[in-house]
């Protein structure tokens, strides 16, 4: 039975299957018909979407109803419209800057806390239940507080934003470290490596995929909350952008809006998976 390092390239897979792929031209692999019926199905639903949307607010409300402005109808091509002008990318991007911002935060906490809680049980038993506490608390109930510490500004979304992300992380991490194989910390301490060497060689390679799996459960999180956070004490971003739509009675704005998050969160949880996916089969080649 042989030993690998993970991540090397000496580590032994399987080849891939031709459910996976239908052959390799130049490395690269060709579409099959499970993944482009897949991909169909989910073009699929989200036209279901669309067209109950459709119905709600156009077909079967009232003609003078006031759930008419928010119908797809108005929403599009407004949206199409608000894309040719500043006012919204400028929005998207100080709210993209604050997501970036606020995961980074959480991965340079939750990673070396994952770490240390997985590979010492007795930390992990005396930091489980204040962590499992602190888990619990909605991170909006933290604003009041945070806006009194930190200000009016980004610093509390900052905040809010890295301690709603940083427990997927925190948590992957360490089930990560306590899922690695123990032949491979066995063979780094034949070898004689030393504690960073094991971790730069051996743990980190061995949890990455934990990591991304926390990372774009953290996305989702973040995306969630980042719109109400930015609804306090801000002048720009898609939260701020709602309510000022909201405010000007831009009943289509507002929901052509609603629509442009939607899109940018499904873009981001999108871009995580397929950074997943990538690491994952680097590893297998």
């Amino acid at each position: 039975m042989s030993t690998s390092w993970p991540g090397s390239s000496l580590s032994g897979s399987a080849p891939p299957g031709p459910a996976t792929f239908a052959g390799r031209a130049g490395g690269k692999p060709w579409l099959t018909l499970p993944a482009l019926t897949n991909s169909l199905l989910g073009i699929g639903g989200l036209i279901v979407l669309l067209l109950l949307w459709w119905l709600g607010t156009d077909v079967l409300a009232s003609s003078q109803g006031f759930i008419r402005q928010f119908s797809p109808t108005t929403a599009i091509p407004e949206l199409v419209t608000m894309l040719g002008q500043p006012d919204l990318l400028v929005h998207v991007l100080v709210s993209l800057r604050r997501v970036l911002i606020g995961l980074a935060l959480a991965l340079l906490i939750g990673v070396p806390v994952g770490l240390a809680v997985g590979s010492y049980s007795r930390l992990n038993t005396a930091t489980s239940p204040a962590f499992q506490f602190l888990r619990m608390i909605s991170p909006l109930s933290w604003m009041p507080i945070a806006v009194m510490v930190f200000g009016v500004g980004d610093q509390p979304i900052y905040f809010m934003l890295a301690f709603a992300a940083v427990w997927p992380i925190m948590l992957n991490t360490a089930e990560g470290v306590r899922r690695l194989q123990p032949s491979w910390l066995s063979l780094a301490d034949s070898l004689a490596a030393t504690r960073w060497e094991t971790l730069c060689y051996v743990i980190l390679p061995g949890v990455l995929g934990h990591v991304l799996t926390g990372l774009r459960l953290a996305v989702g999180i973040v995306w969630i909350v980042l719109v109400p956070c930015e609804m306090l004490g801000v002048s720009a971003g898609l939260g701020y952008f709602i309510l000022d739509t909201r405010d000007r009675l831009a009943y289509s704005e507002l929901m052509a809006t609603v629509l442009m998050i939607g899109v940018l969160g499904f873009l981001l949880d999108a871009g995580a998976r397929m950074l997943y996916q990538a690491v994952t089969r680097s590893r297998a080649a």
